[in-house]
């Protein structure tokens, strides 16, 4: 019960005694000449209110701490979602390039295909021309024929 002796102005040794120790004694266990000369009282009431001040400070470091750790989860949840999105907008933006490139290849090859036709067509003329001339001489040659039948046959007659 005695935490520390100490000499006093008179000589005397009185006791000190711990904030603690003045919580487990009964109001009548303590006199009114040592609580009004040492003011224990109020500074025991102080004390409380400093501990109750540390307490609300504490839960308050404490909500402090739970709400950066929730803005750090929020914080790399959204990270990852935008690198996610990232990833998808670089995939289609792949996407759209390997289009842009079977486009391009769709054009040169529907160019050379027209160029073909074109050809195509070019000789188709040409045979026409062709065929239409063989015709007019098959045609010439069956006049010619023709005549020439009509003219023996006028010479039999």
């Amino acid at each position: 019960m005695f935490d520390k002796l100490r000499k006093e102005e008179g000589g005397e040794m009185t006791e000190v005694r711990t904030t603690d120790e003045y919580d487990n004694l009964k109001p009548k266990d303590i006199s009114s000449n040592v609580i009004g000369e040492i003011g224990i009282v109020e500074l025991m009431d102080k004390r409380a209110k400093l501990e109750e001040a540390i307490d609300y400070v504490g839960l308050m470091i404490k909500n402090l701490k739970e709400k950066r750790t929730i803005l750090e989860k929020d914080i790399e949840e959204e990270s990852v979602d935008i690198k996610n999105l990232k990833e998808k907008l670089e995939k289609i933006s792949q996407y759209i390039e390997e289009e842009n490139k079977g486009i391009n290849e769709l054009t040169h090859k529907r160019q050379q295909v027209e160029n073909e036709a074109d050809k195509v067509g070019t000789i188709i003329n040409n045979l026409r021309d062709r065929l239409s001339g063989i015709d007019r001489i098959i045609d010439n040659e069956g006049n010619k024929v023709k005549k020439n039948k009509e003219s023996r046959e006028s010479l039999e007659n």
